[in-house]
């Protein structure tokens, strides 16, 4: 049996997934993988290729969801982002996005931050 964390983050990804497709992103990859690097959401939407980070809680008692895309895992979604790119170089332009969403109960609220960052080579 999975921990509740990973059931609710694996829910959360399901809403974005559906909340992307009914905003008309075409989905083309969910949890796409490589080596340990993982990307939630990849998904086109006109000339963009969007890569976005899922984050789902059950309480924004102690902070957002999207405070914990910090400057680390937003080098690491780059990286895998550049290893993507690599593989599918057919793209215009990019773009990282945080979904975030709080599930409480059988409600839930999603909150896509466009444009959430900027990847900085280091």
């Amino acid at each position: 049996m999975k921990a509740t964390h990973l059931n609710v983050g694996i829910k959360g990804e399901n809403i974005a997934v559906q909340f992307l497709k009914n905003k008309g992103y075409d989905i083309l990859f969910t949890r796409w993988r490589y080596k340990h690097k993982e990307i939630d959401i990849i998904a086109k939407q006109e000339d963009f290729l969007v890569f976005v980070e899922v984050k789902t809680r059950s309480s924004d008692y102690f902070s957002q969801p999207e405070d914990s895309v910090h400057r680390a895992k937003q080098q690491f979604l780059a990286e895998a982002a550049e290893a993507f790119i690599t593989e599918y170089n057919d793209f215009k332009e990019i773009r990282f996005d945080i979904i975030s969403i709080i599930i409480k109960q059988n409600e839930f609220s999603v909150y896509h931050i466009e444009n959430a960052f900027y990847p900085i080579n280091e």
